[in-house]
């Protein structure tokens, strides 16, 4: 029986799958209310945490850079969209900022910002990763998982702090009904439902 390459192993298959949905999530998040849309954040930014730290890359050893798919238009259409949705709700207090120790002053920060960072450095590991050559593969998994150790897995809590305390204040959605995703929505990641999104892209 012949090994299973590690790019087609079910942990990395998952967070494919994941990372898939988070982006076409986030490019139609204009299709959503503010209620929904916080809704859905907080279900699949969690899961897309998980199904990141369960990649182990420690034996994957590339050198080759990848190719940058998103533009800049590509990330100001994404931030916009969320920045527009949430309005003055859009903002939180920053406290993992590099800079706060030097700062008299609370520094601001942004769930657009937040997510539209995010949206890069995933949709740019997919558009790699669905060229489908197994060296272009590992290197653009290899890069996505250590930049998620860099920053972007920072910035995925510190947005998903933000949309909790959002979600669960008082105020947030006293007059509107609270749509949850369905949980078949994110139940079967499998390497049918990434094929899927490859065809559908």
């Amino acid at each position: 029986m012949t090994e299973q390459k590690f790019i087609y192993s079910k942990n990395v298959i998952e967070f494919v799958t994941v990372a898939a949905e988070t982006c076409l999530f986030l490019e139609n998040s204009a299709d959503f209310g503010k209620i929904e849309f916080v809704a859905k954040a907080t279900k699949i930014l969690p899961l897309l945490y998980l199904k990141t730290t369960m990649v182990d890359i420690s034996g994957l050893d590339t050198d080759g850079g990848i190719e940058h798919f998103v533009t800049e238009e590509d990330y100001i259409f994404v931030k916009e969209q969320v920045a527009e949705l949430l309005g003055s709700d859009d903002s939180f207090l920053e406290v993992f900022d590099p800079n706060m120790p030097f700062s008299d002053t609370p520094i601001a920060a942004f769930i657009s910002e937040n997510l539209a960072d995010i949206y890069q450095e995933l949709k740019d590991f997919a558009a790699n990763y669905q060229i489908g050559e197994d060296e272009i593969m590992e290197t653009s998994l290899q890069a996505c998982i250590e930049t998620f150790a860099e920053h972007w897995g920072q910035k995925l809590l510190n947005a998903l702090r933000a949309l909790h305390s959002l979600q669960y204040s008082d105020s947030f959605g006293a007059d509107e009904d609270n749509t949850d995703l369905d949980p078949d929505d994110y139940r079967k990641l499998d390497r049918d439902s990434f094929l899927r999104f490859q065809t559908e892209d």
